[in-house]
């Protein structure tokens, strides 16, 4: 069975702006594929290339082993998309704009509309210039899940949704790669793409910098950690510990930067009285930083 996805050497220039550059990335059936980096990145650039809404300047990107520019239409019928911006037609009910996408589709099944709309806390009856950001998108969602694509291609399709809708959505995403549909989620919500992907692609001004496993994505990310204690604060016992960085004391507070394995630095702590830990998530761009230290900052 061919790629899902296959980028071999894509590239795009816009001139002086920034596009992408040699892009060489393979997506397998089935996946849930996170795409990541900052705003600006490139990874809007590498989806409508996808969708051949944009043409590259050099190389060949294919879906299930079509070409994206010699046979748009066919790939079209295999994917389901979500822009970062959604363009509606004002006047139209979320319920006429999805008719209207589904007679392009040549028809979906309209329980399962139903069964979306519910899920994702949707009103279908309102006209769209009514809607706020987030009904918007999950306007956009329905329309692109609806016929359960083989590949759905995301750009920051969680944006602007409370939490609740956010879980749904997720979950959404985990009975379709059940049956059988790839996901591509270009995202810079570093917590998300941790929660729902196999694997990540880290795009950085244009350029693919790696591609990793979640784990190892994990594994390698700083986090600044702060524990309170009762009274005395051990400095010492963390100082020694692998990964333990940037260690400082306030009062009864301990703060410190950590990378790989908390396992040590709880087991540190459990030895005394311990009133309060903070994690803090790291960055997306202290994520870069880390993963890269020496190897790679002066080629990004």
């Amino acid at each position: 069975m061919p790629e899902a996805i296959r980028l071999e050497r894509l590239s795009k220039s816009y001139g002086k702006q920034r596009g992408v550059l040699d892009l060489d990335l393979e997506v397998q059936p089935g996946e849930v594929f996170g795409y990541l980096g900052p705003n600006g990145a490139g990874k809007t650039t590498t989806i409508r290339l996808l969708l051949d809404l944009i043409r590259p300047s050099s190389g060949r990107a294919s879906i299930f082993g079509l070409d994206c520019q010699a046979q748009p239409i066919a790939v079209h019928r295999r994917v389901g998309y979500v822009p970062g911006e959604l363009a509606l037609y004002p006047k139209l009910t979320g319920e006429q704009t999805v008719r209207h996408f589904a007679a392009l589709r040549g028809g979906v099944d309209p329980a399962w509309v139903n069964q979306l709309a519910e899920r994702l806390d949707f009103d279908l009856k309102r006209p769209a210039q009514t809607y706020s950001s987030g009904n918007k998108r999950k306007l956009g969602l329905i329309v692109a899940l609806m016929a359960r694509p083989d590949l759905l291609l995301l750009d920051e399709a969680s944006a602007g949704l409370d939490p609740l809708v956010q879980q749904a959505f997720y979950q959404i995403l985990r009975e379709l790669r059940a049956a059988g549909t790839t996901v591509f989620l270009s995202s810079h919500n570093l917590p998300e793409v941790e929660r729902v992907c196999d694997r990540v692609a880290i795009i950085r001004e244009g350029k693919l910098v790696a591609v990793q496993e979640i784990s190892s994505l994990k594994a390698k990310a700083l986090r600044r950690i702060e524990i309170v204690f009762d009274n005395h604060v051990p400095v010492a016992e963390f100082e020694g510990l692998a990964g333990v960085r940037d260690v400082s004391v306030t009062d009864r507070r301990l703060t410190f930067t950590v990378q790989g394995s908390l396992d040590s630095i709880f087991k540190a702590a459990a030895r005394h009285t311990v009133q309060n830990v903070i994690s803090y998530e790291p960055s997306l761009e202290e994520v870069f930083l880390s993963f890269y230290e020496g190897e790679v900052q002066h080629a990004v």
